[in-house]
Protein backbone atom coordinates (compact mmCIF):
# COMPACT_ATOMS: atom_id res chain seq x y z
CA UNK A 1 0.00 0.00 0.00
CA UNK A 2 1.48 3.73 -0.90
CA UNK A 3 1.91 5.43 2.38
CA UNK A 4 0.31 8.57 2.13
CA UNK A 5 1.17 12.01 2.96
CA UNK A 6 -0.58 12.03 6.47
CA UNK A 7 2.13 9.23 8.02
CA UNK A 8 5.22 10.63 6.27
CA UNK A 9 4.72 13.76 8.02
CA UNK A 10 3.94 11.80 11.60
CA UNK A 11 6.81 10.38 10.79
CA UNK A 12 8.60 13.68 10.40
CA UNK A 13 7.87 15.03 13.96
CA UNK A 14 10.61 13.91 15.80
CA UNK A 15 12.90 16.50 13.43
CA UNK A 16 10.02 19.10 13.71
CA UNK A 17 10.52 18.97 17.32
CA UNK A 18 13.49 18.96 18.21
CA UNK A 19 14.21 22.17 15.39
CA UNK A 20 11.83 23.65 17.13
CA UNK A 21 12.83 23.14 21.17
CA UNK A 22 15.84 24.31 19.44
CA UNK A 23 14.86 27.75 17.78
CA UNK A 24 11.96 28.50 20.86
CA UNK A 25 14.04 27.99 24.22
CA UNK A 26 16.39 30.73 23.55
CA UNK A 27 13.28 32.95 23.38
CA UNK A 28 12.40 32.19 26.99
CA UNK A 29 13.90 35.72 28.51
CA UNK A 30 12.26 38.22 26.15
CA UNK A 31 8.89 36.37 26.44
CA UNK A 32 9.94 36.41 30.45
CA UNK A 33 10.19 40.39 29.73
CA UNK A 34 7.13 40.64 27.51
CA UNK A 35 5.24 39.18 30.24
CA UNK A 36 6.22 41.61 33.04
CA UNK A 37 3.46 43.43 35.11
CA UNK A 38 0.80 41.21 33.23
CA UNK A 39 -1.33 38.85 35.65
CA UNK A 40 -3.02 36.78 32.77
CA UNK A 41 -2.90 35.01 29.82
CA UNK A 42 -5.33 34.56 27.28
CA UNK A 43 -5.49 32.41 24.15
CA UNK A 44 -6.84 32.56 21.09
CA UNK A 45 -7.28 29.74 18.32
CA UNK A 46 -9.30 27.80 16.26
CA UNK A 47 -9.43 23.62 15.66
CA UNK A 48 -6.07 21.90 16.27
CA UNK A 49 -4.59 25.33 17.23
CA UNK A 50 -7.33 25.15 19.82
CA UNK A 51 -6.47 21.94 21.57
CA UNK A 52 -3.02 22.95 21.94
CA UNK A 53 -4.13 25.86 23.41
CA UNK A 54 -5.81 24.22 26.03
CA UNK A 55 -2.64 22.36 26.62
CA UNK A 56 -1.08 25.83 27.05
CA UNK A 57 -3.75 26.90 29.24
CA UNK A 58 -3.09 24.21 31.69
CA UNK A 59 0.96 24.16 31.91
CA UNK A 60 0.21 27.83 32.58
CA UNK A 61 -1.89 27.23 35.36
CA UNK A 62 -0.18 24.44 36.95
CA UNK A 63 3.58 24.75 36.12
CA UNK A 64 3.87 28.34 35.96
CA UNK A 65 1.32 29.47 38.50
CA UNK A 66 -0.10 31.70 36.18
CA UNK A 67 -3.89 32.45 34.90
CA UNK A 68 -5.01 31.52 31.82
CA UNK A 69 -7.86 31.43 29.99
CA UNK A 70 -9.31 30.41 26.01
CA UNK A 71 -10.37 33.91 24.19
CA UNK A 72 -13.73 33.74 22.05
CA UNK A 73 -12.49 35.78 18.88
CA UNK A 74 -16.23 36.55 18.39
CA UNK A 75 -15.76 39.16 21.03
CA UNK A 76 -14.10 40.80 19.38
CA UNK A 77 -14.65 39.78 15.48
CA UNK A 78 -18.25 40.08 16.13
CA UNK A 79 -19.57 41.52 19.20
CA UNK A 80 -16.58 44.26 18.82
CA UNK A 81 -16.61 44.57 22.77
CA UNK A 82 -14.38 47.36 24.16
CA UNK A 83 -12.22 45.37 27.22
CA UNK A 84 -9.50 46.65 29.49
CA UNK A 85 -6.72 44.27 28.54
CA UNK A 86 -3.73 46.11 30.01
CA UNK A 87 -2.71 43.41 32.45
CA UNK A 88 -3.27 40.76 29.55
CA UNK A 89 -0.65 38.56 27.42
CA UNK A 90 -2.54 37.12 24.87
CA UNK A 91 -1.11 34.56 22.42
CA UNK A 92 -2.56 33.48 19.26
CA UNK A 93 -2.09 30.54 17.76
CA UNK A 94 -2.21 29.67 14.08
CA UNK A 95 -0.54 26.88 12.20
CA UNK A 96 -0.84 29.17 8.50
CA UNK A 97 -0.96 32.64 10.60
CA UNK A 98 -3.47 33.89 7.83
CA UNK A 99 -7.02 32.76 9.30
CA UNK A 100 -8.50 36.16 9.27
CA UNK A 101 -10.72 36.03 12.33
CA UNK A 102 -7.15 35.13 14.67
CA UNK A 103 -5.36 38.24 13.06
CA UNK A 104 -8.10 40.79 13.54
CA UNK A 105 -8.04 39.25 16.87
CA UNK A 106 -5.26 39.79 17.99
CA UNK A 107 -5.21 43.23 16.52
CA UNK A 108 -8.14 43.98 18.50
CA UNK A 109 -6.49 42.45 21.64
CA UNK A 110 -3.06 44.73 20.91
CA UNK A 111 -5.61 48.07 20.19
CA UNK A 112 -7.00 47.71 23.59
CA UNK A 113 -3.64 47.30 25.60
CA UNK A 114 -2.62 43.86 25.39
CA UNK A 115 1.13 42.07 24.94
CA UNK A 116 0.37 40.03 21.97
CA UNK A 117 2.59 37.20 20.81
CA UNK A 118 2.20 34.91 17.82
CA UNK A 119 2.52 31.18 17.66
CA UNK A 120 2.68 30.00 13.83
CA UNK A 121 4.44 28.19 11.30
CA UNK A 122 4.93 31.09 9.18
CA UNK A 123 7.46 33.42 9.97
CA UNK A 124 6.11 35.26 7.13
CA UNK A 125 2.78 35.40 7.90
CA UNK A 126 0.33 38.39 9.15
CA UNK A 127 0.16 37.35 12.40
CA UNK A 128 3.76 37.20 12.99
CA UNK A 129 4.44 40.37 11.51
CA UNK A 130 1.91 42.16 13.82
CA UNK A 131 2.84 40.63 17.24
CA UNK A 132 5.32 41.66 19.24
CA UNK A 133 7.10 38.35 19.78
CA UNK A 134 6.77 35.67 17.25
CA UNK A 135 7.21 32.07 18.06
CA UNK A 136 7.79 30.35 15.00
CA UNK A 137 7.68 26.61 14.81
CA UNK A 138 9.87 24.88 13.04
CA UNK A 139 7.47 22.08 11.23
CA UNK A 140 8.21 22.59 7.53
CA UNK A 141 5.54 22.74 5.27
CA UNK A 142 2.48 20.42 5.85
CA UNK A 143 0.90 18.96 2.75
CA UNK A 144 -1.76 17.00 4.17
CA UNK A 145 -4.73 18.96 5.55
CA UNK A 146 -4.77 17.16 8.78
CA UNK A 147 -2.47 18.80 11.46
CA UNK A 148 0.18 16.62 12.77
CA UNK A 149 3.57 17.69 12.74
CA UNK A 150 2.64 21.77 12.88
CA UNK A 151 0.16 20.43 15.71
CA UNK A 152 3.17 19.06 17.77
CA UNK A 153 5.22 21.80 17.46
CA UNK A 154 2.63 24.19 18.28
CA UNK A 155 2.45 22.42 21.87
CA UNK A 156 6.28 22.63 22.15
CA UNK A 157 5.86 26.65 21.82
CA UNK A 158 3.01 26.10 24.41
CA UNK A 159 5.35 23.87 27.10
CA UNK A 160 8.63 26.82 26.22
CA UNK A 161 5.94 29.88 26.84
CA UNK A 162 4.90 27.94 30.45
CA UNK A 163 8.37 27.07 31.27
CA UNK A 164 9.25 30.69 30.45
CA UNK A 165 6.79 32.18 32.86
CA UNK A 166 7.56 29.78 35.93
CA UNK A 167 9.55 30.54 38.03
CA UNK A 168 12.38 28.50 37.72
CA UNK A 169 12.42 28.52 34.25
CA UNK A 170 14.20 25.75 32.85
CA UNK A 171 12.70 22.62 35.60
CA UNK A 172 11.38 21.25 32.02
CA UNK A 173 14.53 21.01 30.12
CA UNK A 174 15.76 17.77 30.67
CA UNK A 175 12.73 16.25 29.75
CA UNK A 176 11.52 18.39 26.87
CA UNK A 177 15.00 17.19 25.28
CA UNK A 178 13.70 13.50 26.04
CA UNK A 179 10.86 14.17 23.27
CA UNK A 180 12.03 13.71 19.77
CA UNK A 181 13.44 10.40 20.62
CA UNK A 182 10.13 8.88 22.80
CA UNK A 183 8.55 10.14 19.54
CA UNK A 184 10.20 8.20 17.40
CA UNK A 185 10.02 5.61 19.38
CA UNK A 186 6.03 5.18 19.73
CA UNK A 187 5.76 5.62 15.23
CA UNK A 188 8.58 2.83 15.00
CA UNK A 189 6.73 0.18 17.70
CA UNK A 190 3.20 1.56 16.84
CA UNK A 191 2.21 -0.62 19.89
CA UNK A 192 -1.45 -1.63 19.80
CA UNK A 193 -2.38 0.90 17.02
CA UNK A 194 -3.33 -1.46 14.35
CA UNK A 195 -5.78 -3.34 16.59
CA UNK A 196 -6.99 0.08 18.21
CA UNK A 197 -7.39 1.37 14.22
CA UNK A 198 -9.88 -2.36 13.83
CA UNK A 199 -11.49 -1.90 17.16
CA UNK A 200 -12.95 1.90 15.64
CA UNK A 201 -13.67 0.21 12.57
CA UNK A 202 -16.59 -1.88 14.06
CA UNK A 203 -19.00 0.76 14.98
CA UNK A 204 -19.19 4.53 14.16
CA UNK A 205 -20.02 5.62 17.79
CA UNK A 206 -17.31 6.90 19.28
CA UNK A 207 -16.90 8.69 22.79
CA UNK A 208 -12.96 10.32 23.57
CA UNK A 209 -11.99 11.54 26.93
CA UNK A 210 -9.31 13.02 29.23
CA UNK A 211 -8.23 15.62 31.61
CA UNK A 212 -6.00 17.80 33.04
CA UNK A 213 -3.22 18.51 30.95
CA UNK A 214 -3.90 15.65 28.51
CA UNK A 215 -7.32 16.98 28.07
CA UNK A 216 -6.21 18.73 25.02
CA UNK A 217 -4.62 15.91 23.70
CA UNK A 218 -8.22 13.47 23.67
CA UNK A 219 -10.05 16.29 22.24
CA UNK A 220 -7.41 16.51 19.21
CA UNK A 221 -7.50 12.51 18.59
CA UNK A 222 -11.58 13.37 18.44
CA UNK A 223 -11.02 16.03 15.67
CA UNK A 224 -8.25 13.61 13.63
CA UNK A 225 -11.49 11.00 14.25
CA UNK A 226 -13.89 13.39 13.08
CA UNK A 227 -11.87 14.96 9.98
CA UNK A 228 -10.08 12.49 8.72
CA UNK A 229 -12.45 9.48 9.00
CA UNK A 230 -15.79 11.50 8.34
CA UNK A 231 -17.22 9.69 12.23
CA UNK A 232 -19.06 11.76 14.59
CA UNK A 233 -17.13 11.89 17.98
CA UNK A 234 -17.64 13.33 21.11
CA UNK A 235 -14.56 14.63 23.00
CA UNK A 236 -15.35 15.10 26.76
CA UNK A 237 -13.22 15.56 29.87
CA UNK A 238 -14.11 12.48 31.69
CA UNK A 239 -15.39 14.93 34.40
CA UNK A 240 -18.42 16.79 32.12
CA UNK A 241 -18.54 12.46 30.91
CA UNK A 242 -19.68 11.43 34.62
CA UNK A 243 -22.58 14.47 34.82
CA UNK A 244 -25.02 12.95 31.95
CA UNK A 245 -23.68 12.06 29.08
CA UNK A 246 -22.30 8.43 29.89
CA UNK A 247 -26.06 7.11 30.28
CA UNK A 248 -25.66 7.19 26.37
CA UNK A 249 -22.85 4.48 26.26
CA UNK A 250 -23.59 1.13 25.24
CA UNK A 251 -23.18 -1.86 23.15
CA UNK A 252 -22.60 0.65 19.77
CA UNK A 253 -19.94 2.75 21.30
CA UNK A 254 -16.06 2.78 21.43
CA UNK A 255 -14.31 4.52 23.93
CA UNK A 256 -10.89 5.91 23.60
CA UNK A 257 -9.40 7.24 26.67
CA UNK A 258 -6.38 9.48 27.13
CA UNK A 259 -4.09 9.38 29.81
CA UNK A 260 -0.23 10.60 30.35
CA UNK A 261 1.68 7.41 32.95
CA UNK A 262 1.65 9.72 35.72
CA UNK A 263 -0.38 12.54 37.13
CA UNK A 264 -3.40 13.03 39.18
CA UNK A 265 -5.75 12.17 36.39
CA UNK A 266 -4.49 8.54 35.69
CA UNK A 267 -6.41 6.87 38.59
CA UNK A 268 -9.69 8.92 37.49
CA UNK A 269 -9.57 7.52 33.99
CA UNK A 270 -8.61 3.99 35.43
CA UNK A 271 -11.81 4.15 36.97
CA UNK A 272 -13.77 5.00 33.94
CA UNK A 273 -12.63 2.79 32.21
CA UNK A 274 -13.50 -0.30 34.29
CA UNK A 275 -17.20 1.65 34.55
CA UNK A 276 -17.74 1.96 30.49
CA UNK A 277 -16.88 -2.03 30.53
CA UNK A 278 -19.49 -2.43 33.15
CA UNK A 279 -22.07 -0.36 31.56
CA UNK A 280 -21.37 -2.51 28.20
CA UNK A 281 -19.11 -0.46 25.58
CA UNK A 282 -18.21 -2.33 22.64
CA UNK A 283 -14.66 -2.08 23.55
CA UNK A 284 -12.50 0.57 25.17
CA UNK A 285 -9.06 1.85 23.90
CA UNK A 286 -6.53 3.28 26.02
CA UNK A 287 -3.70 5.68 24.74
CA UNK A 288 -0.65 6.24 27.35
CA UNK A 289 -1.24 5.56 30.84
CA UNK A 290 0.44 3.70 33.26
CA UNK A 291 0.04 -0.56 33.92
CA UNK A 292 -3.47 -0.15 36.19
CA UNK A 293 -4.41 1.75 33.06
CA UNK A 294 -3.43 -0.91 30.27
CA UNK A 295 -5.01 -3.91 32.27
CA UNK A 296 -8.26 -1.64 32.41
CA UNK A 297 -8.91 -1.18 28.45
CA UNK A 298 -9.76 -4.16 26.13
CA UNK A 299 -7.02 -2.48 23.98
CA UNK A 300 -3.62 -0.74 25.10
CA UNK A 301 -1.63 2.07 22.59
CA UNK A 302 1.36 2.43 24.42
CA UNK A 303 2.04 6.20 25.38
CA UNK A 304 5.38 8.16 25.69
CA UNK A 305 7.84 7.68 28.74
CA UNK A 306 7.47 11.34 30.08
CA UNK A 307 5.85 12.92 32.68
CA UNK A 308 2.34 14.39 32.61
CA UNK A 309 3.75 17.97 32.26
CA UNK A 310 5.76 16.98 28.66
CA UNK A 311 3.41 14.13 27.72
CA UNK A 312 1.06 16.01 25.20
CA UNK A 313 4.38 16.45 23.19
CA UNK A 314 4.14 12.67 22.74
CA UNK A 315 0.95 11.48 23.65
CA UNK A 316 -1.15 12.15 20.83
CA UNK A 317 1.23 10.73 18.56
CA UNK A 318 -0.27 7.37 18.80
CA UNK A 319 -3.58 8.77 18.16
CA UNK A 320 -2.41 10.29 14.98
CA UNK A 321 -1.41 7.11 14.00
CA UNK A 322 -4.52 5.12 14.88
CA UNK A 323 -6.69 7.65 12.87
CA UNK A 324 -4.64 7.20 9.76
CA UNK A 325 -4.56 4.21 9.89
CA UNK A 326 -8.53 3.64 10.91
CA UNK A 327 -8.85 6.13 7.64
CA UNK A 328 -6.94 3.60 5.29
CA UNK A 329 -9.12 0.91 6.52
CA UNK A 330 -12.33 2.47 5.82
CA UNK A 331 -11.12 3.08 2.34
CA UNK A 332 -10.68 7.48 2.92
CA UNK A 333 -8.31 9.30 1.64
CA UNK A 334 -6.52 10.88 5.21
CA UNK A 335 -4.51 13.49 3.49
CA UNK A 336 -7.63 15.43 1.74
CA UNK A 337 -10.47 14.69 4.01
CA UNK A 338 -13.87 15.90 2.54
CA UNK A 339 -14.99 19.46 2.39
CA UNK A 340 -11.23 20.71 4.25
CA UNK A 341 -8.84 23.20 3.66
CA UNK A 342 -5.46 23.81 5.02
CA UNK A 343 -6.50 27.09 5.99
CA UNK A 344 -9.73 27.69 6.93
CA UNK A 345 -11.47 30.99 7.95
CA UNK A 346 -14.35 30.80 10.43
CA UNK A 347 -16.67 33.27 8.39
CA UNK A 348 -17.86 34.03 4.62
CA UNK A 349 -15.91 36.29 3.26
CA UNK A 350 -18.40 39.21 3.68
CA UNK A 351 -19.57 38.67 6.63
Amino acid sequence: MTETIMAREIAEQPEALARTLDALLPLRPELRALSEGRRVVLFVARGSSDNAAIYGRYLLEVHAGVPGGLAAPSVATHYHADLDLSEAVVVSVSQSGETEEIVETQAWAAAHGARTIAVTNDGGSALAAAADLALVTRAGAERAVPATKSYTTQLAAMAVLADSFAAKPGTLDADLARVPAEVRRLIERRDGVDEAAERLASTPETLVSGRGITFGTALEAALKLEETCLRPVRGLSYADLRHGPIAVVDAEHVALLVSAADGPMVAGLTELAHDLRRRGAAATIGVGGDTAFAGAVDVCVRGPELPEAVAPLALVVPAQLTVEALARRLGLDPDAPRGLSKVTQTDPAGS
